[in-house]
């Protein structure tokens, strides 16, 4: 395994760097300013946003999420280290880019399992940032863990699809741009467990979807980025060739996607932690108690080397799933893209943590990132898959294999 960065991720990361520090960086006040301001329409955008989208297009630092055809063509190691730096800038970068959830998992999807008509309506536009987008399918009234427990009804009727059920965070859904949701639920209750869900293609503004009210977390509307909403489908008719690979291919493509997307949360919390080790040091530096900087205090050196020796241990399990990914697949990479999930949120979580002791009532406060990028990487135990589910499927893997050898 050679982790060195090829010519071609040395110079997309040095200009991204710059973009980074030219750009996005000094947005981040101008961001929460065009937030608070009472005169904005609720769940739109904020201006900035499409300011640093049209530069980040501008230099060519677009879609560098996707592979093939449709992206930038990078692979999932030349593509990690760049969505680690946008991970220092949570709230803008990946946005800057046309690298945010859910629409990057979104556009995997209809990239490889939408048919001509549906990229030509919806993929196209999402690619060029003209649209936004959402993914469908926790649900409130079920364990959403056990995607199996989906309960929401897609039932045929002549040439049509008929959506019955209801759905909760839905990201991004809040967002007037949001104009596609990809929805999951049953067409066959009688199936084999694994091929009762389809997904189906629903535009927002069908008759029957109402979008209920915008989700909370930890207090916050992450408003910046459309939000997450509850919806209830009530009849809502869609062309049966809405449809994304056909009837019983719900689950496969649910695990298709939740795949790079865990990668992908990942890379970018990696980012996320190098910035609260930043701000620990510098507070540290800069504060005193007792009579001495608190950078000399012994509890936060050790928790400053500990967030190092972390972020290095997480960042090198997340290059070799990338690696894996490219090299043998997502199905020969599922051991080490569910450790990754595991481990990397856990270990942020941690450096968030000190970083927010270190930084008194001050880390709690608006004044300072920290509190909302602790919320949001805690959401990342849950995202995509709780840390038990994913030990326990790791579990029983390992189970199996020394059952075979006994």
């Amino acid at each position: 395994m050679d982790f060195a960065y090829d010519a071609r991720t040395l110079e997309l990361r040095e200009r991204l760097l710059a973009f980074m520090d030219e750009h996005v960086h000094p947005a981040e006040p101008v961001l929460q300013a065009e937030l608070a301001d009472p005169a904005r329409t609720p769940w739109t955008v904020p201006p900035v946003v499409g300011r640093l989208q049209a530069e980040g297009r501008r230099q060519g630092l677009w879609n560098l999420f996707l592979p093939g055809e449709h992206g930038a063509g990078l692979t999932n190691l030349q593509y990690a280290p760049l969505a680690e730096v946008t991970g220092r800038s949570i709230q803008l970068a990946p946005a800057a880019l046309n690298c945010a959830a859910p629409d990057t998992g979104n556009m995997e999807v209809l990239a490889e399992f939408g048919d001509e008509a549906q990229r030509k309506q919806w993929l196209e536009p999402l690619l060029a940032g003209e649209i936004r987008s959402a993914f469908a399918m926790t649900e409130p009234d079920v364990a959403s863990s056990d995607a199996t427990n989906i309960a929401t009804r897609i039932e045929r009727d002549g040439d049509t699809y008929v959506v019955n059920g209801r759905k909760w965070y839905i990201t991004g859904a809040m967002n007037p741009d949001c104009r596609i949701l990809i929805v999951m639920g049953k067409t066959d209750p009688d199936a084999p467990k694994h091929r009762q869900q389809s997904m189906v293609l629903v535009p927002r503004d069908t008759p029957g979807v109402t979008v209920r009210r915008g989700m909370q977390v930890f207090g916050y509307d992450d408003a910046d980025h459309g939000g997450h909403a509850e919806i209830v489908f009530e009849d809502v008719r869609v062309p049966a060739a809405n449809i994304i690979g056909g009837e019983g291919e719900g689950f496969a493509i649910a695990q298709a996607r939740l795949g790079p997307g865990r990668i992908h949360h990942c890379m970018r919390a990696i980012g996320l932690a190098e910035r609260a080790l930043e701000l620990m040091c510098r507070r540290a530096l800069d504060r005193s108690a007792f009579g001495r900087p608190l950078a000399e205090q012994g509890v936060v050196q050790e928790w400053i080397a500990e967030s190092r020796v972390r972020i290095e241990q997480a960042r090198l399990l997340v290059l070799k799933t990338a690696w894996l990914m490219d090299t043998v697949g997502n199905r020969g990479a599922h051991t080490e893209i569910q450790s990754i999930k595991i481990i990397v949120p856990a270990a942020v979580e941690w450096i968030l943590d000190k970083a927010v002791q270190v930084h008194g009532a001050a880390g709690v406060s608006q004044d300072f990132p920290l509190a909302a990028m602790w919320a949001g990487n805690r959401t990342l135990r849950l995202a995509d898959g709780p840390d038990e589910v994913h030990k326990r499927s790791l579990a029983r893997r390992e189970l199996k294999r020394h059952l075979r050898e006994s």
